[in-house]
């Protein structure tokens, strides 16, 4: 019981993550080492599962698909996604420097920490850490999309592609439902009130569960073959990303509801004592994912 509460926090902190556009859920999960477990459990849906789940074997398809984490993980992660990011979602409108400064510390330390895992630096992991960091530091001149289509099809695609946060560390989810000019209506309208959503909410559901089933078997395959080149090249997406959250920036474009910002504008503070507490929020950040690190090891 207490390894699936542990897994059920990890998944609240994966949620929080992927509703904060430039915080990839992928990122927490590498942090708190559950990221190849998560990956090989999702790819494990294959014809084999369906097979054993039509034909009523209940217990080899739990044991199969590693069920039971997955259950924790997603169920903690839908339970922050609707919940416990509206608490967060407050103090990112009243105080986001904070709250960007925390999470600029805390993926500061998982470049570090994640870069730790390639164990031979060589040419290839290196030109692909190189390309994983241009590849996020790209996404922050992309403006966002002008659609707003609200097509059951289109937003069956935003599922598909939008999950991609919560696999591709360092590749906010949230972000790229921006690009797409969805963000408004999948996490704040259909979040903040699923009732009256539910249509709109389960096609996105349904895109976001073949979305993970799909991006999962191709990374399964890059881990079990090439893990060196792809963790350096989800080392360069989470580098990339610190400009995303850079916590100095002002809103230039809002919602229609003036509820979240679609874009901001970077710049640099000024050199006083009112960074203080930015820092302190970074350091904390960062020692947060230095002790979830030693944790971890020792789990």
């Amino acid at each position: 019981m207490k390894k699936y509460l542990l897994l059920f926090i990890k998944g609240i902190a994966m949620g929080i993550a992927n509703i904060i556009p430039g915080v990839s859920g992928g990122t927490i999960a590498l942090i708190t080492r559950i990221y190849e477990e998560f990956i090989v459990s999702l790819k494990s849906f294959d014809l084999k599962a369906l097979k054993m789940l039509l034909s009523f074997k209940i217990k080899k398809f739990i044991k199969y698909t590693n069920f039971y984490f997955l259950l924790a993980v997603l169920g903690g992660s839908t339970f922050s996604m609707i919940s416990i990011a509206k608490i967060l979602g407050k103090l990112f409108d009243e105080n986001p420097i904070s709250v960007w400064s925390f999470f600029f510390g805390l993926i500061l330390a998982s470049v570090y920490y994640v870069g730790c895992r390639v164990e031979k630096w060589k040419l290839g992991p290196i030109l692909f850490f190189i390309i994983g960091t241009g590849f996020a530091i790209s996404l922050t001149f992309l403006s966002n999309s002008p659609i707003h289509n609200e097509s059951l099809l289109y937003v069956f695609i935003c599922g598909v592609v939008g999950v991609s946060g919560m696999l591709i560390p360092g590749l906010s989810g949230s972000f790229i439902l921006i690009l797409m000019g969805t963000y408004e209506l999948l996490m704040i309208e259909s979040l903040s009130n699923p009732i009256n959503n539910i249509v709109i909410l389960s096609i996105f559901i349904l895109g976001s569960i073949v979305g993970l089933i799909l991006f999962s078997h191709v990374i399964a395959w890059f881990l079990k073959y090439f893990k060196d080149y792809i963790l350096a090249l989800l080392t360069g997406f989470i580098l990339g990303s610190l400009i995303i959250i850079w916590p100095w920036q002002n809103c230039i474009e809002e919602t229609n509801t003036k509820i979240k910002c679609l874009e901001y504008e970077k710049y640099i503070p000024e050199l006083d004592l009112s960074l203080l507490p930015s820092v302190l929020l970074m350091i904390l950040g960062y020692l947060l994912v230095m002790k979830l690190e030693t944790f971890s090891k020792t789990d």
